[in-house]
């Protein structure tokens, strides 16, 4: 059985859960970073046969976790997998309003985690993984406000903007080398999580588009986390994986 490998960050709730639960398989080896463990992923890990394997770890702090992560990586032999996969999940709203309403400290963690940790992370992985026999892939999970603009969302559009063209240049520079990696920024829709509840919550002054997030929740416009999950991890398994670095999964 060809052995797969996944590395996962944000998989303790919302979209990065429903991906973890359906990676868990037989073949599949899944490192989950976040800030949280999931006690019931580790049971639903034991009954499916595979190998979960969870830290917690804040990725407001990036770099201590990227070096623990390219150690990991290099202890395997290099024809262990047949396939390696990251997926930059994670990321984090800031108080939501203009720029000025949020702390030095707010904004910073924010930056940390949506697009420094990302970089970095990717950067352990592709080191560690270099001459490795297997087909390696970076997902990166981007959003629609990272192409467009949004009041009260500067933080989370500019990361996720440069998110998008960190995955352009990453996948660049692959191109050039023989056994490179293959690089997506992929939007995966809207999707009804916690980050919809806290959008949907905000107060109005400084967020005009408060009103277009909770019509999309009452006209059930909303995927489901295990829907978007099902849809983002076929993706990620395509034969043309990496034609396009960055794309939406609803032009799929």
């Amino acid at each position: 059985m060809t052995q797969r490998l996944f590395v996962l960050t944000g998989a303790s709730r919302g979209l990065g859960a429903a991906m973890a639960r359906r990676l868990l398989a037989p073949d599949v080896t899944l490192l989950c970073l976040s800030r949280h463990a999931d006690a019931a992923l580790g049971d639903a890990a034991r009954q499916a046969g595979g190998s979960c394997e969870q830290w917690t770890v804040d990725l407001a702090e990036p770099v201590p976790v990227a070096d623990r992560l390219e150690a990991w990586l290099r202890a395997f032999p290099a024809d262990r997998f047949g396939s390696a996969a990251l997926i930059n999940n994670a990321g984090v709203l800031t108080r939501i309003g203009p720029l000025e309403g949020c702390s030095g400290s707010e904004l910073s963690a924010a930056l940390r985690v949506g697009l420094e940790a990302p970089l970095v992370l990717t950067a352990a992985f592709l080191r560690a993984t270099a001459r490795w026999a297997a087909d390696r892939r970076v997902l990166n999970i981007s959003s629609g406000l990272g192409r467009r603009a949004m009041a009260g969302q500067a933080t989370y559009c500019a990361a996720k903007a440069g998110m998008d063209h960190l995955s352009r240049a990453l996948a660049l520079d692959q191109a050039e080398q023989a056994s490179g990696a293959r690089v997506v920024a992929l939007a995966p829709g809207v999707i009804d999580t916690d980050m919809q509840v806290q959008l949907r919550g905000a107060e109005g002054e400084g967020f005009p588009d408060r009103p277009m997030f909770v019509r999309l929740k009452e006209g059930g416009q909303l995927a489901s986390a295990d829907d978007a999950a099902e849809r983002i991890l076929a993706y990620l398994a395509g034969a043309d994986f990496g034609s396009m670095p960055v794309a939406d999964v609803r032009d799929a």
